[in-house]
């Protein structure tokens, strides 16, 4: 009997990718090859990859570096693939600046994986990044039980993907393509298999989730809201989530979805990227921060509990210090559970990157710093709000401690339990005991789940 094949897959930037190569990993599991954490053991590296930064493609090059040297220190046949968005944007440069890769693969092509590596045992370096004709989700097949359970009860599903909206900063239109939404009855369908195999939450992805206008079984465009809800009625499934989302795209129902669907956890990720009106124009966000704020009034209407994460760039061209102030303002004024932020990294091909009034990279550092302060404080605030709280938490896995298991708040924050009296995939009502930097402690619960916060944030603050 022939020893399975070993593949190491390695995911860099959003969830998209994560899910990604979870279906990569499915696609040639019918291939013979088994998932391994050790590249050094692997027949198969793949480099699922993110072209949203600067530093994220040369992380990839330093990763590459690596893997040659490894390659030739063991003097081993490993192959070498570059899958996701460098690879759709750079794809002819990675050939030429690493002769180490068998192949080279865009986002829209991995369904084609086995034949593009059946070419590249003949002896042809090979690089696919077209943007085919037909549906790759029709091409690829299911996980096995087995693969879902090993990767937890949680799980993402695709459901749009591209982007139209041709931010001034992102190359997601170029790599990912035009906004396309899968239909809604394959959706449907790939969340009953999950559920069917142990999984309890699942995130619907998406660049501009909530951009989504897939066709329903009754022939109609369905928006995300009317997804959410039939997938709410789906035996099985405790907890709903979504990202990432646009300002733009947050309609009536949407909102109300966080109202009346017990399952949408609430927590929404929106990315407004400044608090500057003047660079949001710049950015071309087709928002201002009025429409921003305003759009989160009416979600705390709806849901006071609800906790936000958003986005942000810092020394966008042009960016000044009355602009940086606006973001700041609007973060002190908004008080985000989570954040990210990141220095403005020109992109090759985007409208932003020949802009003449660049940032000198001595400013954008002091500002994403000053930036990442407040941020810091604001989800320090949240955390401790949460001191003394009731609410469900998701078992996902084992802690460092013996007994100890690790789940995930409504909020997303990680919450260690001791001796849980129940199993990892299910709920358990936790109480907060204790608050660290990086993650809650909490004991089981007496009382019934209650709300987070019953005001928002910036309020305790005030």
């Amino acid at each position: 009997m022939h020893e399975p094949r070993k593949l190491y897959v390695k995911s860099f930037g959003c969830q998209m990718n994560v899910y990604d190569s979870h279906r990569m990993a499915d696609t040639l599991a019918r291939e013979g090859y088994v998932e391994t954490q050790d590249p050094a053991e692997a027949d198969l590296v793949i480099l699922n990859t993110c072209h949203i930064r600067e530093k994220a493609a040369e992380k990839v090059y330093s990763e590459l570096g690596r893997l040659r040297k490894q390659k030739q220190e063991a003097g081993s046949d490993t192959m070498i693939a570059v899958a996701g968005c460098v690879a759709q944007a750079e794809g002819a440069e990675i050939m030429r600046r690493a002769p180490v890769v068998d192949v080279v693969v865009g986002p829209q092509s991995y369904h084609r994986l086995p034949e593009l590596l059946a070419e590249a045992k003949a002896g042809k370096r090979v690089v696919d990044t077209e943007f085919p004709a037909e549906d790759k989700f029709d091409h690829l097949p299911a996980p096995t039980r087995a693969a879902t359970r090993k990767r937890g009860p949680t799980a993402f599903v695709t459901v749009q993907e591209g982007c139209d909206k041709f931010c001034t900063f992102c190359v997601v239109p170029y790599t990912r393509g035009a906004e396309v939404s899968r239909p809604v009855t394959k959706i449907l369908d790939e969340a009953a298999r999950l559920l069917d195999q142990g999984v309890r939450e699942i995130t619907l992805i998406g660049q501009n989730v909530n951009a989504f206008h897939g066709e329903g079984p009754d022939g109609k465009v369905w928006t995300l809201a009317r997804l959410m809800e039939r997938l709410a009625q789906m035996e099985g499934l405790a907890r709903l989530r979504y990202t990432t989302s646009h300002p733009r795209d947050m309609g009536d129902d949407l909102i109300a979805a966080h109202r009346d669907l017990p399952q949408l956890m609430p927590y929404l990720h929106l990315p407004v990227q400044s608090g500057s009106d003047r660079i949001l124009a710049a950015m071309n966000r087709k928002h201002g921060r009025d429409l921003f704020l305003s759009l989160i009034e009416k979600m705390r209407g709806v849901r006071p509990d609800l906790a936000l994460s958003s986005d942000f760039i810092v020394g966008f061209p042009g960016e000044t210090d009355r602009d940086f102030e606006d973001t700041l303002d609007l973060v002190r004024e908004v008080g985000f559970a989570s954040a990210y932020s990141f220095k403005y990294s020109a992109r090759p091909g985007t409208p932003a990157a020949d802009h003449e009034a660049q940032v000198s990279e001595e400013v954008k550092t002091e500002r994403l710093a000053e930036l990442q302060k407040l941020l810091e404080a604001s989800k320090s605030a949240f955390d401790a709000a949460c001191r003394g709280r009731t609410f469900d938490i998701l078992l996902e896995k084992p802690g460092r401690q013996p007994g100890q298991l690790i789940g995930r708040s409504p909020y997303l924050q990680s919450v260690v339990v001791n001796d849980p009296p129940v199993g990892i995939g299910e709920l358990l009502t936790v109480t907060i005991t204790d608050v660290g930097p990086n993650s809650l402690a909490g004991v089981t619960a007496e009382t019934p789940p209650s709300p987070v916060l019953s005001r928002p944030l910036a309020a305790m603050e005030a």
